[in-house]
């Protein structure tokens, strides 16, 4: 009940705040919503004990889906009443219509329905949810273990020699009192063995006088910890009660002594008693070190650990992922494969492991009780998805559960959202954000960050807990642009999201179900059972599909419930696409629409203004479009409207009406002679603006009084400009007249075809930027702007850390002068820069130089 939990969170605030604000619709149902908020935050407090519960009674089960029903119910009666609201507001329906009455005779009666039915099912699940019931989940506190040598075998080593050296190495050459290690990745990928291993290892042993291995797992005690290490300290801790007292006795026992401390697999960990250990280790004078093994890279940070000491195990390669496999398979034969057959499939099988070594282990532990039976080996190849998702493969199953259960809810809810891609599948990271805002997984908590801010924070969040795999990142920030997941976590993660009821699977890929809430749309789906998937939530178009599934109106009507779709790169012709768009504007509760690369897209008519609910519109290279209604101004709800690489000559007229909009991309400067347009004059109203990306052409005109506009902006952090190659030196002028916003961030110009950069680009006028690229400027000659100041000592950057210089054949600097005026400077990336001097990396080509951290 991942999901459903974050959405009751949401529905309770909204309901609140609507009381509390005393907007009109929640006025009209007062006693509704009041009732509704209770039950609410009931149902909320029950699922915070199931989400604890391993196994669900199926009579739990089944009250728990029904729960699940009530929420999305709430949820769409919610939003209509909203959406009514703002017609209202807006004067497009009048609240003495019989149309208005007839809405609030239904809100009233499905209100009392849904609250009636919510109060039911608060009755039958504390039928379940007694303090007993809660009791039989077990005593979760934490059982230290040792490690012995018994738990170590050599065979679980192979490929790891690498590894263990280069801890050896980073142990032998430390220099300070305490040396910390971070071993962080996905679980089965081996950071124990290496663990255990270093630990065991003969040179390693003779470095310390001390040796203690504690596993900590994830249901840990503080006291039990501390008390594992007493005892392998030869201290009997069963005197001592108080953890102060405890770690007393610690550190007289370490006194004068080198030790080793490894913690194996941490989780979380108590920042005071760990503070105090080290502080007690660094009092003995001898070098000592202490080891982490985390899932988390974020645990190990806090524990101490410096980045440039975490060891981020691979996965193995062909050769060892064959010999680990054979050591435990053919245990008989001392592991060694003298069948070519069971050869051929074992290494078919082996290379659907992904180099794991928890996931070799598992599969070969279990084929080597089969050795003698070629037929088993085959149909195990063949029903790889089920023998990891099922108890065959328990070892890796629990291993990830383990990493699932440990996730804090929000992140749930994200991480199911990847079972519906295919595997191997190359993700968008703003496509995956863009779906969170629009389904209403982010809330905002702090007023500076933006829901999708916080959206590309939680997919790192994910990836620092290597359950997502980052195929490409942005260089100066690491963000994350794309990534997919690990064939094994995602064969796990289809299994959760079938068991929360979200989608359903058979063979690995998604089938259609009637009670599918998310569906990643692929050509060998039958368009016609679409009609019968009415709680669809989420559609996304795969990229493997584009283009090639046909679209049917009759066939599609039933999708009311939809908050998320996203059809980018489909191909239709304008015919059909005319069908499709009048499908679209039906869905009156659509959050988040994409058409992004769309062919046969030629206008977006005044439909558009029935997609009130609509808070991100992506149209993005959509090369035929030529017309956006001036309409879209009714959606007040958009924070996100990217026209960007359109073939819109301009945007409508009414686009500062978007008092929320956030992002703007595809903002084409025009001549004021263009009334039906809109001017730069006008985005003096979009007060929440972030991100701004326009376009200036020869056709363009900055008046004086727009020379200001970008500077009320106060929020904008991100601004790119594209002069798209103007030779108008009158155009290059009105550049010039920009002030520019006070707390930019990031500024992109590309396509400027003048010698020296504006005026404005320099470290006074933006005193905080934090990353500068220059792009396919065919002219640029200096990116220097001391000439445009009076002092020479104010070309300072003081907070620039990022430079992306590409395609400026005729830039003269000296990269040792630029680096002087950029201390902070750690990330530049250059191409096509030939006289660019003393930069350490090739300027002809693409090169990257990263500052080395001490």
């Amino acid at each position: 009940m991942a999901v459903e939990t974050v959405l009751i969170e949401k529905l309770g605030e909204q309901v609140f705040s609507a009381l509390m604000n005393q907007a009109q619709f929640a006025l009209d149902f007062k006693n509704q919503f009041q009732a509704l908020k209770t039950q609410l935050d009931l149902v909320k407090a029950f699922l915070a004990d199931t989400n604890n519960l391993k196994m669900k009674k199926e009579t739990l089960k089944t009250s728990l889906i029904k729960l699940r029903d009530l929420v999305y119910e709430a949820d769409d009666i919610l939003t209509d009443c909203v959406l009514r609201y703002d017609y209202q507001k807006d004067g497009s329906c009048s609240k003495y219509t019989p149309d208005e009455f007839l809405f609030r005779c239904r809100m009233g009666r499905q209100l009392m329905d849904l609250n009636s039915r919510m109060g039911k099912m608060g009755s039958d699940l504390s039928a379940y949810l007694t303090p007993q019931h809660l009791l039989s989940l077990g005593d979760n506190t934490y059982r230290a273990k040792v490690f012995t040598s018994q738990d170590f075998e050599p065979s679980e080593v192979i490929g790891l020699e690498e590894d263990i050296e280069k801890l050896k190495r980073w142990t032998f050459s430390a220099s300070g009192v305490l040396q910390r290690i971070g071993i962080v990745g996905m679980g089965g990928l081996g950071k124990t063995t290496i663990a255990q291993k270093f630990f065991e290892d003969r040179a390693v042993a003779g470095c310390f006088d001390k040796k203690i291995w504690v596993s900590v797992s994830q249901d840990f005690s503080d006291e039990r910890i501390i008390k594992s290490i007493l005892v392998q300290l030869g201290e009997n801790p069963s005197p001592v009660s108080d953890l102060g007292q405890m770690l007393h006795v610690i550190n007289q026992s370490l006194q004068g002594q080198s030790c080793l401390i490894v913690m194996d697999d941490v989780w979380s960990f108590n920042q005071d008693w760990w503070g105090k250990l080290c502080s007690a280790i660094q009092k003995t004078e001898k070098r000592s070190c202490v080891m982490i093994t985390t899932r988390n890279e974020d645990v190990a940070t806090h524990m101490g650990v410096e980045s440039s000491r975490i060891h981020h195990p691979k996965v193995l390669d062909e050769k060892d992922t064959w010999s680990l496999f054979c050591n435990f398979a053919f245990q008989e034969t001392k592991g060694k494969c003298s069948n070519s057959q069971f050869e051929k499939v074992g290494k078919e099988i082996v290379g659907k492991c992904g180099g794991l070594p928890l996931a070799i282990k598992t599969i070969a532990a279990f084929l080597a009780t089969e050795v003698h039976n070629l037929g088993k080996w085959k149909d195990i190849l063949d029903h790889f998805h089920e023998l990891t998702t099922r108890k065959q493969n328990s070892s890796v199953k629990t291993s990830l559960q383990l990493s699932y259960d440990a996730l804090p809810t929000h992140l749930k809810q994200f991480l199911l959202c990847f079972s519906i891609y295919p595997e191997d599948f190359v993700i968008q990271a703003e496509q995956l954000v863009h779906w969170w805002v629009g389904e209403g997984f982010i809330q905002r908590t702090e007023h500076s960050k933006t829901a999708e801010d916080l959206g590309y924070e939680y997919l790192t969040d994910l990836v620092r807990r290597c359950l997502v795999e980052v195929v490409e990142r942005r260089g100066y920030d690491g963000r994350v642009y794309s990534c997919k997941m690990h064939d094994l976590v995602r064969d796990l993660t289809t299994m959760f999201a079938e068991d929360e009821m979200l989608c359903s699977f058979e063979a690995g890929k998604q089938k259609l179900s009637p009670d599918s809430r998310w569906l990643g749309l692929t050509s060998e789906m039958s368009a016609a059972t679409l009609k019968h998937c009415s709680k669809l939530r989420a559609l996304l178009l795969m990229a493997s599909s584009q283009g090639q599934f046909p679209f049917s109106k009759n066939q599609m009507v039933s999708l009311d419930s939809l908050r998320v779709l996203d059809l980018s790169r489909i191909r239709l012709d304008s015919t059909s696409m005319e069908k499709l768009l009048s499908w679209i504007f039906s869905l009156q509760r659509l959050a988040y629409l994409n058409l992004s690369g769309a062919v046969g897209l030629k206008e977006m008519p005044s439909s558009i203004r029935k997609l009130r609910n609509l808070h991100l519109l992506i149209l993005a290279e959509c090369s035929d479009l030529t017309k956006l209604h001036p309409s879209i101004s009714y959606l007040k709800n958009l924070i996100v409207l990217d026209c960007g690489s359109c073939g819109l000559q301009y945007l409508p007229q009414g686009i500062g009406n978007l008092s929320q909009l956030q992002e703007l991309s595809g903002f084409r400067v025009v001549r004021q002679a263009t009334p039906q347009s809109c001017h730069l004059l006008e985005l003096k109203q979009l007060v929440q603006l972030r991100v701004l990306r326009m376009n200036l052409s020869n056709e363009s005109e900055i008046t004086e009084s727009e020379g200001e506009i970008l500077s009320k902006l106060v929020k904008l952090r991100v601004l790119a400009i594209n002069t798209e190659d103007c030779k108008d030196r009158t155009i290059l002028e009105m550049l010039d007249r920009l002030h520019p916003p006070p707390n930019l961030k990031e500024l992109y110009l590309r396509r400027y075809p003048h010698k020296s950069l504006p005026k404005w680009i320099n470290p006074t006028k933006l005193s905080v930027l934090q990353y500068l690229c220059l792009e396919n400027g065919s002219a640029l000659k200096s990116i220097n702007p001391s000439a445009h100041s009076e002092e020479e000592s104010a070309f300072s950057w003081n907070y620039l850390e990022g430079l992306c210089l590409k395609f400026l054949p005729f830039l003269d600097e000296d990269w040792t002068d630029l680096q002087k005026t950029m201390q902070s400077i750690r990330y530049v990336e250059v191409s096509n820069c030939f006289n660019l001097k003393n930069f350490p990396c090739p300027v002809d080509k693409s090169g990257i130089w990263r500052k080395v951290e001490d």
